[in-house]
């Protein structure tokens, strides 16, 4: 009879498997992918519930790479993780532009066209904000078609260090579960801080606060 390997528990396992994540070579989409998270968890420690269109869906987010709600505010919120050899052009603004519109159209805020003003401040109507964040520049041609447009542009935004170990509580059961970057439900996994959750650095943080490891955490 083979002997019943042991299994190790989690707080010696998963910081290990986190390390060997965070050090591992990623592609630009995975690069890409990373931006967004950032990009999300600072909004969500604003206290905006955040949806990751972009990692969830991938290349047919039509350029909605988050979707952040707080109360009557709607950002439909574009990221672009680029060299700084690269800029951002107007073409970029108005792909934005027109992907918030039609989010707006999908969620039925206007029927018609004649509705729309597309100098005066549309997207203002609609009640949703078109949001560009990205690492590089931003040509002046497209400064000046956003600021006609009202698209919220942030230049030169980089990533740092932020805590990536997700803390959620289930609202089925109120169970504790935390989550890893590489988990199968990370980026559907929401965090909203007035409900106890949380973003912590480390899985013993997520352990000694009463959390444990997601049961279905293996990716398909």
């Amino acid at each position: 009879h083979r002997r019943r390997q042991a299994r190790v528990p989690s707080v010696r396992f998963d910081p290990l498997a986190l390390d060997r994540w965070k050090s591992s070579p990623k592609s630009l989409w995975e690069i890409g992918r990373d931006y967004e998270r950032f990009i999300g968890y600072n909004y969500e420690t604003l206290g905006y519930d955040v949806t990751f269109t972009g990692a969830i869906h991938g290349f047919e987010d039509m350029g909605r790479d988050l979707i952040a709600r707080r109360g009557p505010e709607l950002r439909v919120i574009q990221c672009k993780y680029w060299s700084k050899k690269k800029t951002i052009h107007e073409k970029h603004i108005f792909q934005l532009f027109g992907s918030t519109l039609e989010y707006a159209f999908r969620l039925g805020q206007f029927d018609d066209l004649k509705q729309l003003s597309f100098f005066g401040g549309s997207i203002k109507t609609t009640g949703a904000k078109a949001v560009l964040y990205t690492s590089t520049n931003i040509s002046d041609v497209a400064k000046d078609a956003a600021k006609k447009l009202e698209v919220e542009c942030n230049e030169n935004v980089g990533m740092s260090d932020y805590p990536l170990v997700k803390c959620n509580i289930a609202m089925r059961d109120g169970a504790k579960i935390y989550h890893l970057p590489f988990d199968k439900q990370y980026d559907r996994t929401k965090i909203i801080p007035a409900n106890g959750e949380k973003y912590v650095y480390t899985v013993a943080e997520a352990e000694k606060a009463g959390f444990r490891r997601a049961w279905k955490w293996r990716p398909d």
